[in-house]
């Protein structure tokens, strides 16, 4: 599996590893005089394979090699280890020579038998999906050798979520594609001019493939999905160069071929100024760090990509296509009939009140700012979007001390628990070892559960009905339970709870007073599942205590004491026999009958430098060690950390109730305080970097409204727009009950850009007006009845496009959601403010422009 193309490491978790054991008896060694190191010291002597020199005889140069390898039990019995006059003593005749595994301080299973995991990490510009074709294969190629009994099975599949996610995706795009055609279809009356754009965005969405291939990237959840909530943005740029061209067209039909040109001529700097505002928002990305940087880098350089070949293909595709295709059959076009008309007067009328009254713009103005305030103080806050990942994760620990035998008694009963909850499909368990690979302690491991797929429960009810099972008929053990995203994410940032009390302090007693407390408390607080108090008691040990005094009597020193202790609890390695291409490590130790009790140990014979045993109880005192609470520091101060999971709220309003309920108790005072960590640290992070990114946004924006107007009234006129728009997006995530995450920030930024692109094209309209000596009043109005068929039918394009991800249609394309949602937020709006609101500030600021 290592061969594999793209595969970076294979981890191979549980099964025994091969080794010979001399199991010494300490009575024959005894009466023969002998120690386990001299057993040890014949082994390594007797094992020799070694170079010794090169020898020329007859014109040959040949090489000299003294070779007495073990090869078998019988070659490791037969090893000399001394001769004495009444003959040889062979290691055979003190120890028993036998073939067997490596101490193992892990469990494994799979579905409850005993199992070895392979895990298959891929490197990072590996191919999933290919990687896993690959391993299949293989595997299918290996079956035949496989000893019998023993199968191979699949736990997990990271290339069913990804293919999952890449379907949904694949069908949100085509929805999304079809019911902006269907937008089209309704306001243009025309197939022809719709096919237009129904190719126009295949062929963008191909070029972006080639884009993403030549920076060595691949399909994944953000990069589908940048694809997919693009889509809007690219038919945007399609619907309003068909548009201009079909307007154009209808002025003058004579010469099809010169109209066009001059169509695509004229609106060309609208269109550039509308496409950079829209991409320039994705540059102040490229500065993000950390776990939100990691994740929208990858979307950011989709959008980025896609929106950059729609502006090229709506400037040279688009025109050539209507060349090919209209006639002059075709230009006929209806504006929509009696309907459309009806909805164009509701306009005028709407905006001859705005007109004569223009406080209503103040009192439009104040309630969508209330509205976007009301919703700010209501709407949820999170890290992550939640998305259905089909497996999580369950950490266990049992009680300090336990053994590995003792928490696998235990974990038999979670094991019920999860083989009678129907949603799960499969699963694997490890004690003393972690999915990631690492050791732990022998009470402590984790669980990978893998989910059957979808319809059924989801996810996170089965968690919190596997964990609230758990809680009850297994007493003692703590658990914790995670997705695997958010397992990851906690990995990379060192603590996956989203709540992280850091108590910091000096006095180590009075923090572990504390810890306890501030657990109970937050208790208290809806929501707050699964704590933890910080308090993490190592378990008992065993203190051999060797006296220098009595040890020095005897000739001995505390190192050479334990260094034969350690021979005889852990054993030693002597030697390592080869067999085929395997290295075999040969253990030299005792049986495990004459070390299973304290007792055992007292009686152990250490052997003097001159040849004569002491027992150990004679020069050292052996008691059992309380388990001591772990010291903890962060930035090398001393701290308890008491941690928490939330379920069924929101981390941002739970967070707020944790902090004003420890402000209060006063709990935390003296020389301690407290900080918050966790995934909320990493969410305050992500916000504030991604707020840094709206702002940038907002004077990219301004500054190239700035340049392509060399009017101040302008720009403000324009990029207060976008800013208007956010308390739109703030009401639409609190009436759909989304929180307010990381990937919806990333929509409110995106929000920036589209609603400056619709105001650049209404304020090109309005000074092609101007040119053409219409007054200014006249000119707003006569630019927005020209701008309302293509802002409407973008507007309702973008939305359709998306709504296949807002409404988080299939697996995966939950952590679109957001996103989809705050976009879609801003895009109702737009409309009314850029045909409306924008026009009468631009009428105030023009005033005081010419005041001034």
């Amino acid at each position: 599996l290592s061969a594999i193309n793209g595969v970076a490491s294979v981890d191979v978790q549980g099964g025994d590893v091969r080794e010979f054991q001399v199991q010494a008896d300490p009575a024959l060694l005894a009466s023969y005089g002998l120690t386990m190191s001299d057993l040890s010291t014949a082994l390594s002597a007797s094992n020799v394979l070694q170079v010794v020199g090169k020898l020329e005889d007859r014109h040959k140069l040949l090489l000299a090699v003294t070779n007495d390898s073990l090869r078998s039990v019988k070659d490791i019995a037969n090893v000399l280890v001394r001769t004495t006059t009444s003959g040889a003593v062979h290691l055979g005749d003190v120890a028993h020579v036998v073939e067997g595994a490596e101490p193992n301080y892990t469990i494994v299973t799979a579905d409850g038998k005993k199992a070895v995991l392979v895990q298959v990490f891929q490197q990072p510009d590996g191919n999933t999906v290919q990687i896993v074709h690959d391993v299949a294969q293989a595997l299918r190629a290996y079956a035949p050798k496989l000893p019998h009994g023993l199968e191979i099975h699949n736990w997990y599949d990271q290339s069913q979520l990804i293919l999952a996610s890449a379907a949904s995706v694949r069908d949100a795009i085509l929805i999304g594609v079809l019911l902006a055609g269907l937008v089209l279809l309704l306001f243009l009356r025309n197939l022809k001019i719709t096919v237009i754009v129904l190719v126009f965005v295949p062929a963008v969405l191909a070029a972006t493939v080639l884009i993403l291939s030549l920076t060595g990237m691949s399909f994944n959840i953000m990069t589908l999905g940048g694809m997919a909530a693009a889509i809007g943005l690219v038919i945007d740029d399609a619907i309003v160069m068909i548009e201009q061209i079909v307007r154009r067209l209808k002025d003058n039909a004579h010469n099809i071929h010169d109209t066009i040109r001059e169509a695509v001529g004229e609106f060309l700097s609208p269109l550039a100024g509308s496409s950079l505002a829209t991409i320039i928002i994705f540059f102040p990305l490229a500065f993000l760090t950390g776990v939100t940087g990691a994740f929208f880098k990858a979307l950011s350089l989709t959008m980025a990509s896609a929106l950059v070949i729609s502006f090229f293909a709506a400037w040279f595709v688009v025109p050539l296509l209507a060349d090919y295709l209209v006639t002059k059959s075709d230009i006929g076009i209806e504006e929509g009939g009696r309907i459309y008309e009806k909805v164009v007067r509701t306009y005028e009328w709407l905006y001859g009140r705005m007109t004569a009254a223009p406080k209503m713009l103040i009192v439009v103005v104040s309630a969508m700012l209330v509205a976007g305030g009301l919703a700010y103080t209501q709407v949820g806050s999170g890290f992550m979007p939640s998305m259905d990942e089909g497996g999580f994760i369950l950490d266990y620990i049992a009680p300090p001390g336990t053994s590995l035998h003792g928490t696998n008694r235990m974990l038999d009963e979670v094991e019920k628990i999860i083989r009678a909850t129907p949603e799960v499909q499969t699963y694997s368990r490890r004690t003393g070892t972690q999915l990631g690979g690492g050791l732990t302690e022998a009470n402590t491991g984790d669980f990978f559960i893998r989910l059957k797929p979808l319809p059924r429960r989801n996810i996170e009810d089965v968690m919190s009905d596997i964990e609230h099972q758990v809680e009850d008929k297994v007493p003692g053990l703590r658990i914790e339970t995670a997705q695997l995203m958010e397992d990851l994410i906690g990995d990379l940032t060192a603590v996956p709870q989203p709540i992280e009390i850091k108590i910091y302090g000096d006095d180590i007693s009075a923090l572990r007073a504390v810890g306890p407390k501030v657990a109970d408390l937050i208790a208290k607080v809806q929501g707050v599942t699964e704590i933890y108090n910080g308090v993490t008691v190592a378990g008992d040990g065993l203190a051999i205590d060797v006296d220098p005094v009595r040890a020095g009597i005897e000739g001995l020193t505390p190192d050479a004491v334990a260094q034969q202790m350690q021979t005889y609890l852990s054993g030693s390695v002597a030697t390592q026999v080869q067999q085929q291409d395997r290295v075999i490590g040969v253990r030299v130790w005792v049986p495990s009958r004459v070390r299973a009790s304290i007792q055992d140990l007292q009686n152990v014979l250490i052997a003097a430098p001159d040849g004569h045993k002491v027992a150990l109880s004679r020069i050292a005192t052996l008691h059992i060690l309380t388990g001591q609470p772990e010291i903890t520091r962060d930035n090398l101060k001393t701290m308890v950390a008491v941690t928490a999971r939330i379920e069924g709220r929101d981390m941002g309003s739970t967070v707020r109730d944790v902090k004003r309920l420890l402000d209060k108790s006063h709990l935390i005072s003296g020389n301690m305080y407290y900080e918050l960590g966790g995934l909320y640290a990493q969410q305050q992070i992500a916000f504030r970097g991604l707020m840094a990114v709206i702002a940038a946004a907002f004077f990219l924006v301004f500054l190239l409204l700035l340049f392509l107007y060399e009017r101040f009234d302008f720009a403000v006129s324009i990029i207060l727009m976008p800013l208007l728009a956010m308390p739109a997006v703030l009401v639409g995530l609190w009436l759909t009950g989304i929180e307010l995450n990381i990937s919806a920030m990333m929509g409110m930024t995106m929000v920036v850009g589209i609603v400056t692109e619709v105001a650049i094209f209404y304020f090109s309209e309005y000074e092609s007006q101007l040119a053409l000596g219409q007054d200014a009043e006249d000119a707003r109005l006569i630019a927005g009845k020209s701008r309302f068929r293509p802002i409407a039918m973008t507007t309702l394009a973008a939305i359709l496009a998306l709504l296949p991800l807002a409404l988080a249609l299939g697996q995966g394309s939950a952590m679109q959601q957001p996103l989809a949602v705050a976009i879609i937020s801003g895009l109702i709006v737009q409309m009314p403010l850029v045909l409306i609101v924008m026009p009468r500030l631009a009428a105030l600021f023009e005033r005081f422009h010419r005041a001034a």
